[in-house]
């Protein structure tokens, strides 16, 4: 009986270190967690601050405080500070190299989040995939697309791709071009798609609205009207222009041609 008493006896230290470590864990996470929520609310509630920054620097902060907590539960077993760098410092090369993806998605996410090629919201092409950001943090781009499918893009092919933002400035202008056959009055046709962009009032008059013949095809004159909106009326005022030119040309007897095709016949 003795002999066991001295047994657990010289296991006492090491089971209470374990206990110890256990609660530092568990308390390190739950107070990691709640430290990144609440700067992830601080950074979101501020009007100066981009939302952006939000989930990434918050992630950023979990994760720094995870690992002071796995320092301090490797002192909990004896293990020194500067015996902890030494032993990181001898595996940071392997971690790098079988790491060597992740750290370039860090890298590239803390480039995209100081320099802000895109934002939360905006509707982005990254490398011909093109989507709403939903999400930006540590290692990855979260892209909804307008039918509603996710797409997780990485922060490294994000950066080193050609990235264009559709939704970086508020307005856009709204290239349309309109056939109409040689028979009929350019000028005419002009002033219709003129009159209508002037009474839609979601064209800005500043650029004015421009419309010009712009090349002589084979079997149509094409007439191109640069109109400028706001960023959010494009989809709308490009179909809607559309149709209601079509309709009008049709009213005043513009016509729209389309390829005929002509059949000979060879007789013998």
């Amino acid at each position: 009986m003795d002999e066991v008493v001295t047994q657990v006896g010289a296991y006492a230290p090491l089971i209470m270190s374990a206990v110890k470590a256990l609660v530092v864990l568990i308390l390190g996470w739950i107070v990691a967690g709640a430290i990144a929520g609440m700067v992830r609310r601080r950074i979101n509630s501020t009007p100066q601050i981009d939302p952006t920054l939000g989930n990434f620097v918050a992630s950023l902060v979990k994760w720094v405080i995870l690992i002071i907590v796995l320092v301090a539960v490797l002192g909990i077993f004896g293990i020194e500070a500067t015996s902890i760098v030494a032993i990181l410092g001898a595996a940071s090369l392997a971690i790098g190299l079988a790491l060597q993806g992740t750290l370039s998605d860090l890298a590239a996410g803390v480039m995209l989040v100081v320099f802000r090629p895109y934002k939360l919201g905006q509707y982005v092409d990254i490398g011909g995939t093109a989507g709403t950001v939903r999400d930006l943090n540590l290692f990855t781009t979260e892209l909804v697309t307008p039918d509603n499918v996710q797409i997780i893009v990485p922060n490294g092919q994000s950066w080193g791709s050609i990235i264009t933002n559709y939704s970086a400035h508020d307005t856009r202008r709204v290239d349309l071009v309109f056939g109409i056959d040689y028979g009929d009055n350019a000028d005419e046709a002009m002033k219709i798609i003129l009159d209508i962009a002037k009474a839609d009032e979601r064209i800005h008059s500043d650029p004015e609205p421009w419309v010009r013949v712009t090349n002589l095809g084979d079997s149509s004159v094409d007439l191109t009207a640069r109109l400028w909106c706001a960023a959010a009326d494009y989809w709308d005022v490009k179909f809607e222009l559309t149709k209601t030119v079509k309709e009008a040309f049709d009213a005043k007897g513009v016509s729209i041609p389309y390829p005929h095709s002509v059949e000979i016949q060879k007789q013998g």
